[in-house]
């Protein structure tokens, strides 16, 4: 079995022929005791995968089979006779011992030794009592069958098969795994598991090394504890092991060949994790705390918000580290660093996830309670948002802020039982046990670098002070902090540990304690691994898109020969590729406008911004509940074979070497998508990121996203995005939710040319604004409130002529403007309702009205709109339009943008309203209603 196993080994080895059977001799110990090689060794045959997800040892059946079959011929030998038994006792016993042991599998975590307070309220464990299998303790000295048992031999006594079980997963390791379908994935965890009984041997090295990391963590807490006493920095006291954690999960990713990791939390611990794993100077961090740092524009943040990136040093190479940004809404960047994640791999062409990893640090009550880890979970396998699998590290205090009863935190055993819905493994340990928590860690990067799927590190610890320095826990956990306050530290037990074993002596202990103090005296950088001069291709280059102003030109216009050719290609189906009737005549109706024979409408003008952007090397991804097709119908950017389901993408066979374009109709989610395509935006600056709305009401979902990341990211923290996010929004009689996209909410947001907020009305607008948004040499999130009436309308089209030249107009005329001198009315509006005034306007006969759309609220385009104004010298009477709930829309946020302008043309002039008035609700449930208001406000409009 061992062959196709011990030939990767021998081709992919730097050893030659003569040491191989040396080699064969060191895996075949490693099969029956992993403990009793050297650890480089068994670290080395750990990675090797498993074929067939076979495990690392076989056993035989034989015996078991044999027996079974005997039960079975009795069982029918005796059928109906109450004379004889049909199982033999000794049959029986063995069946009993084979469920105790799978019983040990599921069960033991809930008798492990995980809480270092011993305070853990844990229900007795039936399952795993001799009684409850019929079992007695006259059964310990007998011998029996050990089944799939990963260690020992074929028979062995029940109470050394106890004695192993109960040291596998009931001491510092409770593994959660057998809840997982797939049967070689389990059998892989019990080969792990199993034969070092979840504890292997580590040498003096690994275990000194181990030692100097948690004297870093305990370090720098007691350091800042004593310089800035009562000062909030979430410390991590009592959850040191978490660094030492994290240095292995670097290392061995390292070691696996990843270039890149990219790392989300929240605060507890993110000071020591920026100092002691990524290499920040500490001098920079006191700095922070005595109020020194300066920042050269925006808002800046608090110093536990605070992102970093850096290069370190593996055995693999070197490894670009990244520690994403993330407000106080805890767990929302989960989803950011998965996009950011998925974004470095496309760039590499990491199919796989081998070359880029995310490793996630969540709060226990957080990743019980905030929605989005569910959503990121789920997320986690589809096609549009995996990444070969996430690390999650529960960062597990037992204590969410001043909650710590189970009964109130969560309705489950663990905080980590979410994570069961997508079949994770989660690896509970005792973080007290710092080798436990190396062990788990090495195994759960190597299932993840096996299986491609998340992970979860349950790293139980404790929380030495309250939810910050300021506060005084014992006041709302008294019995808690009364046991923590007589307990020694992690770093102290071990140290204690290490020189009763003789691994170092107290000398050796102490000194590096005072190093490591006197290190952050210095202010020197307190990693080893780190590079000092990185490998600058590990980063992503924003320069180019640094330093401009919102008035930086940009050619959007695209030349007839181009238009036509691309146009054309998009129109070429495969031979016998069927699609349905209305689809094909979209198809159709799309060459004939492409052949000039027909209007444009917005399906058209949207398509050929892709196919033009991507025509000219800008890839584009585009994600959302409906974008293949388009909620409404209008984008069939993915055509289905009506014959045998096979899909076809006209954007993505424009030519061989064109740039990726991906499109994905996303889960049902709105927050944990958006973040994610903020994340991969974040990262990606050359290319066209979209999201879109199923109703651009659903955005509301998003809404911590769009306040924490998108319209405050740059100011905050410095981080340009170009992220566009497509809004379905208009007044239909669809009734509150499906009608607005709370331009309100947005525009309320704006100031210091943070966002765009956009409202296009015309093909050849939406084709210019989408190609701007990636051509003008700018970063900024694009908020486009998009039609779905208009997609149709027959006033809403454009010519082959508007794509050819121009470009995004802020401000747009009607396109038969009237006179100016005779022109005493002006009606300013956006979007939709600039067709229903026009259509009044014409049945009116009003040529003394003059109509003007502000295609972008914001930046407000002031000047455009001067321009525009300027030859009515005649006005007197100027309204605006909107149909939103006069609360609602644009009305309270731009109106001063207007009356500004307005004076600069004539003081006298005063700006009315015409629209719905203040609603709780953005639009009336009943059509009869909506078509009685739009009527008014259209016709207030005109005679207001």
């Amino acid at each position: 079995m061992h062959e196709s196993i011990m030939e990767q080994l021998w081709q992919t080895s730097h050893l030659q022929g003569g040491n191989l059977t040396y080699v064969e001799q060191l895996f075949e110990t490693y099969l029956s005791d992993p403990n009793a090689i050297p650890e480089e060794w068994r670290s080395y045959f750990d990675k090797l995968p498993r074929h067939e997800g076979s495990p690392t040892k076989d056993v035989s059946h034989a015996a078991i089979r044999e027996q079974f079959l005997q039960i079975s011929k009795n069982q029918r030998r005796y059928i109906g006779s109450e004379a004889s038994p049909a199982v033999s006792e000794a049959d029986r016993r063995q069946v009993r011992v084979l469920q105790l042991i799978n019983a040990y599998r599921f069960r033991g975590h809930q008798r492990a030794q995980l809480d270092p307070l011993g305070i853990m309220n844990r229900d007795p464990v039936e399952d795993l009592d001799l009684a409850f299998h019929g079992l007695t303790h006259d059964d310990l000295n007998l011998e029996f069958q050990t089944g799939s048992l990963c260690f020992g031999a074929e028979k062995m006594k029940l109470k050394d098969i106890i004695d192993g079980l109960d040291r596998t997963y009931c001491n510092t390791v409770g593994p959660e795994y057998m809840h997982i379908v797939d049967t070689p994935t389990k059998r892989w965890f019990q080969s792990r598991l199993e034969p070092v009984r979840s504890h292997p041997v580590f040498e003096e090295q690994t275990r000194t090394h181990i030692l100097e990391r948690l004297t870093a963590a305990e370090g720098l807490e007691r350091y800042l504890g004593s310089r800035y006493p009562g000062v909030k920095r979430f410390g991590l006291e009592g959850g040191e092991s978490l660094i030492p954690c994290l240095d292995e999960l670097i290392q061995r990713a390292g070691s696996y060949g990843a270039k890149e990791i990219v790392i989300g939390m929240a605060h507890r611990g993110r000071l020591n994790v920026l100092v002691n794993t990524l290499g920040k100077n500490p001098k920079e961090l006191f700095d922070e705390f005595e109020g020194k740092k300066t920042y050269d524009q925006g808002s800046g943040d608090v110093k536990y918000h605070q992102g970093f990136s850096s290069n370190v040093m593996t055995s693999g190479g070197e490894v670009h580290l990244a520690l994403a940004f993330n407000p106080s809404h805890l767990e929302i960047v989960t989803p950011v660093v998965v996009g950011s994640v998925r974004a470095r791999q496309t760039r590499r062409e990491d199919e796989i996830g081998q070359q880029v990893l995310p490793i996630i640090l969540h709060g226990d009550a957080s990743f019980a309670g905030q929605g989005v880890s569910m959503e990121t979970l789920q997320m986690s396998q589809t096609r549009a948002y995996k990444v070969g699998g996430t690390v999650h590290v529960v960062v597990n205090n037992q204590v969410g802020f001043t909650t710590s009863r189970q009964d109130d935190a969560r309705s489950t055993e663990y905080c980590t039982d979410v994570a069961k819905m997508i079949q994770a493994p989660i690896l509970h340990v005792n973080a007290d046990d710092p080798e436990a928590v190396m062990f788990v860690t090495q195994l759960a990067l190597d299932y993840r670098n096996e299986f491609k799927r998340d992970v979860v590190i349950d790293l139980v610890c404790y929380r030495r002070r309250g939810h910050n320095e300021a506060d005084e826990p014992s006041s709302t956990q008294p019995m808690m902090y009364s046991k923590i306050r007589s307990l020694p530290g992690t770093r102290e037990q071990y140290a204690r540990h290490l020189i009763d074993a003789g691994v170092i002596d107290e000398d050796a202990a102490r000194q590096m304690e005072m190093d490591y103090r006197d290190a952050l005296d210095r202010g020197d950088h307190v990693v080893k691994a780190l590079v000092k001069e990185p490998n600058k291709e590990l980063y992503v280059d924003w320069s180019p898109y640094v330093g401009h102003e919102w008035t930086a030109k940009c050619k959007t216009s695209v030349n007839l020969k181009t238009l036509k050719k691309l146009g054309k290609k998009m129109s070429q189906l495969p031979e016998g590729f069927v699609v349905q009737r209305q689809v094909n005549k979209i198809v159709e109706d799309r060459s004939k406008m492409n052949q000039g024979a027909m209007p444009l409408n917005w399906g058209f003008g949207e398509t050929m911004a892709y196919a033009t952007l991507l025509n000219e090397g800008h890839p584009i991804r585009i994600t959302g509940q409906d974008v293949g097709r388009g909620t409404f119908s209008h984008r069939h950017a993915v055509l289905h074979n009506q014959k045998d389901g096979s899909t076809f993408v006209p954007l993505q066979n424009l030519a061989e070497d064109q740039p990726l374009f991906e499109i994905y109709d996303s889960l049902l989610s709105e927050e944990a998508v958006v973040a994610f395509e903020y994340g991969y935006a974040s990262t990606t600056p050359d290319a066209l990121i979209v999201w879109e709305a199923q109703f651009g009401d659903f955005a509301n979902g998003a809404q911590v996203v769009i306040d924490q990341f998108i319209t405050s990211g740059e100011h905050k923290w410095g981080r340009l995005c170009g992220l566009t996010m497509l809004l379905p929004h208009g007044y239909e009689g669809q009734g509150p939710e499906h009608s607005s996209a709370r331009i309100e909410r947005f525009l309320q947001m704006c100031a210091e040319h943070n966002i765009q907020v956009c409202v296009p009305t015309t093909p050849s607008q939406v084709f210019h604004m989408l190609r701007r948004q990636v051509k003008r040499p700018l970063r900024k999130p694009l908020i486009a409130i998009t039609p779905k009436s208009l997609l149709r309308h027959k006033e809403a089209i454009s010519g082959l002529d508007d794509l050819c030249e121009g470009t995004f107009q802020t401000v747009l005329p009607e396109k038969e403007p009237p006179e100016p001198k005779k022109t005493e009315r002006l009606i300013m509006c956006s979007g939709k309702v600039y067709y229903d005034l026009l259509e009044k306007k014409k049945a009116d006969n009003r040529d003394d009205t003059a109509i003007v759309r502000l295609e972008q609220l914001y930046p407000f385009p002031g000047d455009d709109l001067d321009e525009i104004l300027a030859p009515y010298k005649k006005l007197k009477k100027v309204v605006w339009c909107q149909e939103e709930p006069m609360n609602q829309g644009a009305w309270y946020s731009s109106q001063h943008h207007m009356r500004q302008a307005l004076n600069r043309l004539n003081p006298k002039l005063y700006l009315q309203y015409a629209g719905r008035p203040p609603s709780a609700a953005p639009a009336s449930g009943y059509a009869s209603v909506h078509i009685e208001e739009q009527k008014a406000l259209v016709n207030e409009a005109f005679d207001a």
